[in-house]
């Protein structure tokens, strides 16, 4: 069992959909106390079953490469890097040169997807992403799709919110990031929770749930290749530490 003994921001303040604030882009990756334990995690599950936690398509390759370099330009203190060799603040060492993607989710506790908007496509598309602590999703069921897709079969997401998310995508800036987070109620503490949409997570009793997930997002533009990268790094505490 995995668990933060402290989360930045009080994820019981409700705001609504989409709940986004801007960001400066120094406090856009984090380092926690479970730094070394998550990656850890991480890094076994890409070892071992890549292809429930990574996906890449022709189209993001440059996308890829660019989010790669723009990482390197802002890794927070605790790591070192050399050229496209990081050495993180566990210890371990990666190098970026032949798997980019797969190699910053190595690095950084952040899953990252990356979302383009081709020629003539009303929505943004999830294109690429390494996405190892799904919160009762599944990245093979998403891959490829518009963002009204990949947010079946959320409650609140109805073609008003799709509406306003899309204008969202649409206005963000590269010099302009943007967060937000939520707030949900697990009884499984793990991190790793994939779950098809056509098996919903059981939320009929939540008082019995005792532990909370929360998600910080960030929303970043690539000024290159205008792609979004959707960022999420994931926080689960006992629930007792908020006294609910």
């Amino acid at each position: 069992m995995i668990l933060q003994k402290h989360i930045p921001y009080d994820p019981l303040v409700s705001r609504p959909l989409p709940g986004i604030s801007p960001l400066d882009i120094t406090d856009w990756l984090l380092v926690d106390d479970a730094y070394a334990a998550q990656m850890a995690l991480r890094r076994q599950l890409l070892s071992e079953c890549r292809k429930d936690v990574f996906h890449s398509s022709d189209v993001a390759e440059e996308a890829i490469l660019e989010l790669r370099d723009f990482v390197l330009d802002h890794l927070p203190d605790g790591f070192e890097k050399s050229g496209l060799h990081v050495s993180c603040p566990d210890g371990h060492q990666v190098d970026l040169a032949e798997d980019p993607l797969a190699g910053l989710g190595m690095v950084l506790q952040e899953d990252l997807c990356i979302l383009q908007k081709p020629d003539g496509v009303p929505e943004h598309v999830l294109t690429a992403a390494v996405l190892c602590f799904p919160a009762s999703w599944m990245l093979a069921e998403k891959a490829g799709k518009a963002l009204i897709g990949i947010h079946t079969p959320v409650d609140p997401y109805d073609d008003n919110v799709a509406k306003r998310v899309q204008r969202l995508f649409d206005g963000i800036r590269p010099d302009r990031p943007l967060w937000r987070y939520n707030a949900l109620f697990y009884k499984d503490p793990s991190l790793f929770q994939p779950r098809s949409e056509t098996a919903p997570r059981d939320k009929s009793d939540p008082a019995a749930a005792g532990f909370l997930r929360s998600e910080r997002q960030c929303l970043v533009r690539l000024p290159k290749t205008n792609a979004v990268v959707f960022s999420i790094h994931t926080y689960v505490m006992d629930r007792a530490q908020f006294g609910v």
